[in-house]
């Protein structure tokens, strides 16, 4: 409060300062704009490349090549494109590179007037989400590029965020995971309480932190290393081993698994494990991107081999 009364006592200050923000922000757009570095077209371990803008379509099942059922999520891309390339440059001088995405088309006449033109520059339709992802120097994509599901390689891993699906107010035992009271002799009508919470006299309050009942669900959520197991390039779909955060249709991000792939790839290069860069059965990843041009020349479903020996074969 005191800032801002300073602030309307000397309005010359403050002009100055919306001045030098707006032309901050303005000299970080011509820079994503002149100094987005090319990209080598070619990945290497110490790449990381941009993730995905997806929709959670359901849940479903799969059999592999020795007839295991493997349970996956469906994920969709809806015109997932690049809308803007980001260069900051931090305090301490080092740079932030970023990929701008955006998907799902939105009509023209619910977009805001900023957000129009924003698109426009772009030369892409108005979308109802925008997220950017961190990215190395080397992979910026060009702007209005065209994303697909032949971005993930089947066989690789990835971490997927969402928002979980929210529960309400909840007990101890759901939220927390408590075993609860003796379901016998003993206890009377509190079986699924929490129990005590406070402390003795000394100190006299129940320490902030304590598990207790509360609002169970609805927060950002990472769920990591999940498998890709097939790519559909026609319809661009993306099928995850595993269960998503997430209400079916909700908007989720796709990107590379920091700790089985992006790390893993540089500790193992440190190494000289040429053969564990990348997991088993993926040779390369597409880089900086895969484009809707790439997915022409590459069949309409692309499956990854099952990484379960077969229960038919002998082993040695």
């Amino acid at each position: 409060m005191l800032r801002l009364w300073t602030l309307a006592q000397r309005p010359q200050a403050a002009l100055q300062q919306c001045r030098l923000l707006h032309s901050t922000v303005v000299k970080c757009a011509q820079a994503a704009e002149t100094k987005a570095p090319s990209s080598s077209g070619k990945w290497t371990p110490s790449s990381i490349r941009t993730g995905l803008i997806a929709r959670k379509r359901g849940m479903t099942a799969m059999w592999d090549d020795h007839g295991a059922r493997v349970p996956v999520t469906v994920l969709q891309l809806e015109n997932c494109q690049v809308t803007a390339n980001i260069v900051h440059v931090r305090p301490d001088r080092s740079e932030y590179h970023a990929v701008q995405l955006g998907a799902s088309d939105r009509p023209k006449r619910t977009t805001t007037r900023q957000m129009r033109g924003h698109f426009s520059k772009a030369r892409v339709k108005p979308k109802y989400v925008v997220k950017e992802f961190p990215v190395t120097a080397d992979a910026h994509v060009p702007v209005g590029t065209t994303l697909s599901a032949v971005h993930f390689v089947p066989g690789q891993f990835v971490d997927v965020i969402a928002n979980s699906i929210g529960k309400g107010f909840q007990g101890a035992m759901k939220r927390w995971n408590f075993k609860g009271l003796r379901a016998s002799h003993g206890v009377s009508v509190s079986h699924r309480s929490a129990g005590t919470t406070g402390q003795n006299q000394d100190p006299g309050r129940v320490w902030p932190g304590r598990k207790m009942a509360g609002r169970l669900g609805g927060e950002r959520t990472t769920v990591q290393n999940l498998t890709v197991v097939r790519v559909d390039t026609a319809l661009d779909l993306i099928f995850v081993k595993g269960a998503v955060p997430g209400v079916d249709d909700a908007q989720v991000l796709v990107r590379d698994a920091k700790k089985r792939l992006v790390s893993a790839a540089t500790v193992n290069q440190a190494k000289g494990l040429y053969e564990k860069v990348l997991p088993k059965g993926v040779d390369d990843l597409p880089f900086p991107a895969g484009t809707k041009e790439m997915a022409k020349t590459l069949p309409p479903v692309i499956e990854a081999p099952s990484k379960r020996s077969s229960p038919f074969i002998p082993r040695e």
